[in-house]
């Protein structure tokens, strides 16, 4: 009986850090973005803008880790620079993303309607000017302020609040998945923004495994995992390309462990715990696709395997829009491990296609 653990045992002795939203002690394998952001930020220890910066990688890559690493450092060690980090995919509006910072700033919300935006800005910049702060806002996923037709709006509101209110200091950082598909700002905004662009490139395989393993030494007592087994979990993590997979496995698989009674994580605990942990980057990339995007890859599960061609003129039926968009969102799908498009050989020049999902379609549709 000895091999089996008792009721009231657990393999976990933080299971906090299998938490998606837990942010590490030691961020391993981002120094040079971390020493970037840094750079940017420094003129605002002395009272002047800092850069603006862009973050950007594909989704699972530490961009939003980063920033918060970095914004714990600034509120340790300096009052003259007030962090924000704004989630763009709850606060999509000018108005949204202002009340965050309003709340910041003031300690509490703004009423949710009857007061102009107008109003709002310039309680914000009031304060930052007679306080002489320096505020430093992180629009993270800011792709949802594109899709909103929203981000010119707010950087231009931010990056000119001096001009308004002389004194007031302002930076950005933005932090943007790269899906494949350029956005682009209005030239007015993109003059006054001028970021500095940190990239944030997918992790290796030796950088996911020994990320994971040092996670798993933390957070589980000696010996719950093998080597074995923490390479089927990178193996896993790596063809996602999405760390947050890796995370989520090893909590679910030391689930399934702690069920069976087992005081090790075996393989078949990972095998079975994969299915729900893959979910986690198609949530997660999911939620950062345009309308026309999801139309697409909603058709793509009506039709597991199908050619482009085809794909291509239930798309055009369903939107009216041309093949060069089509084949632009056919690629995005493909960069962020939604589906696999297969050149066939056959067709004109051998281009046709081959279309298919790399989840079951009611996983798809279920998030659509």
């Amino acid at each position: 009986m000895k091999d089996l653990l008792s009721w009231d045992q657990t393999l976990f002795k933080d299971s906090e850090l299998f938490e998606l939203d837990h942010i590490p002690e030691h961020f391993l394998h981002r120094d040079a973005q971390l020493q970037a952001l840094m750079y940017s930020i420094r003129p605002a220890l002395s009272g002047a803008r800092p850069l603006n910066s862009l973050c950007i990688g594909a989704p699972g890559t530490g961009k939003t880790t980063a920033v918060l690493k970095i914004f714990e450092e600034i509120e340790k060690h300096t009052p003259k620079i007030i962090p924000v980090l704004v989630n763009c995919q709850v606060n999509s509006t000018r108005y949204a993303v202002y009340s965050q910072v309003f709340k910041k700033l003031i300690g509490y919300s703004p009423p949710s309607s009857g007061v102009s935006f107008k109003k709002i800005f310039s309680e914000v910049a009031k304060y930052l000017a007679e306080r002489e702060k320096v505020l430093l806002v992180a629009l993270d996923d800011m792709n949802y302020l594109f899709y909103e037709n929203e981000v010119n709006e707010v950087l231009y509101s931010l990056l000119r609040a001096h001009e308004t209110h002389p004194g007031a200091r302002a930076g950005v950082i933005a932090v943007l998945s790269d899906t494949g598909v350029p956005h682009i700002l209005d030239p007015k905004v993109e003059s006054v923004f001028l970021p500095e662009e940190i990239k944030f490139p997918q992790y290796s395989y030796d950088e996911i495994k020994d990320i994971l393993s040092n996670r798993a030494k933390l957070g589980f007592y000696p010996n719950v995992l093998d080597n074995s087994v923490l390479e089927r979990i990178t193996e896993h993590t790596f063809a996602l390309g999405d760390l947050r997979v890796g995370i989520d496995l090893l909590k679910r698989a030391a689930l399934n462990a702690e069920r069976r009674a087992g005081r090790t994580i075996a393989a078949e605990d990972v095998e079975s715990a994969y299915e729900k942990s893959r979910l986690v980057h198609l949530s997660y990339v999911m939620r950062a696709l345009k309308n026309d995007e999801k139309t697409l890859l909603g058709l793509i599960a009506d039709f597991p395997q199908v050619n482009s061609g085809e794909l291509y003129e239930k798309f055009h039926e369903k939107t009216a829009l041309g093949y060069t968009r089509f084949y632009e969102m056919l690629n995005k799908l493909g960069s962020v491990k939604l589906i696999d498009a297969d050149f066939t050989g056959k067709g004109e020049r051998g281009r046709s296609r081959v279309v298919k999902l790399r989840y079951q379609p009611l996983e798809v549709r279920a998030r659509l």
